[in-house]
């Protein structure tokens, strides 16, 4: 059943971001496929989307970026109404470096994504939210801030800023109507991980509790839950999605 706005997952060309947009659409939301810079892998997205009977469209935009963010906000609302549904889920590169030499562009450079761009989204799409009574804000976190991994220090503290995010904004909106959460991922392998060695996803693999890797679908499942109606009295929250792999 075609759902009341719209759901727009960012960075939804390929990987994560891509079996999310898949999944809302199956649930009966039209889908806002956000993507930058290659149209191919969003066009595809969508046009599978649309096979199975589903809608969605693809949207070009750096959602770095303030003025193009009120910009893909507004795109959306003219051809597929208010966004309901915000998925931040577009990154960027996450380069490893030994802790003495991250600058202090390597943490803005992953900020950027982390925060700014959370921040300028939900900026944007609030007002479509309150018009339609509510919405749902599902951000996509990591499990790198309990794992500690050397040379990640950057990326895993902007992660950390981002669940401060979310739990703040969910008291913050929770009176609006809006449910904001944070879906961490374990390590699920997509298409930037080809170059890794098999030895890599092994060694991860075998430290699994479930003892296998997860799937960018598994992924989507929590998100799609945090969407629906079924978690209409879950907010502030983190699921770490990953097999149990941090598990104290």
């Amino acid at each position: 059943m075609r759902k009341t706005g719209s759901a727009l997952v960012t960075g939804a060309s390929r990987g994560l971001g891509a079996s999310i947009a898949r999944r809302l659409a199956a649930d009966g939301w039209p889908v806002a496929v956000n993507y930058l810079p290659d149209p191919g892998d969003a066009q595809r997205v969508v046009d599978g989307i649309v096979t199975n009977g589903g809608t969605a469209e693809a949207f070009r935009a750096d959602i770095t970026d303030e003025a193009a963010v009120d910009a893909l906000i507004e795109q959306v609302e003219a051809r597929l109404g208010p966004v309901a549904v915000l998925v931040p889920n577009a990154t960027g590169p996450q380069p490893s470096k030994p802790a003495l030499d991250v600058s202090w562009q390597d943490h803005l450079d992953q900020l950027l994504f982390f925060v700014k761009s959370p921040s300028l989204l939900m900026r944007a799409a609030l007002p479509g939210m309150r018009r339609l009574g509510g919405g749902r804000i599902v951000q996509i976190g990591s499990e790198m801030p309990e794992r500690a991994a050397p040379g990640m220090s950057a990326y895993a503290a902007a992660k950390a800023a981002q669940m401060s995010l979310t739990r703040t904004w969910a008291r913050e909106l929770g009176p609006l109507g809006v449910t904001v959460n944070l879906v961490a991922p374990g390590w699920i392998p997509v298409e930037r991980h080809a170059s890794v060695a098999a030895e890599h996803v092994e060694a991860y693999r075998r430290d699994v509790p479930l003892g296998r890797m997860g799937t960018p679908d598994e992924i989507a499942d929590v998100v799609a839950f945090l969407a629906s109606d079924g978690a209409r009295f879950v907010t502030g929250e983190r699921i770490t999605v990953n097999g149990g792999y941090t598990m104290d």
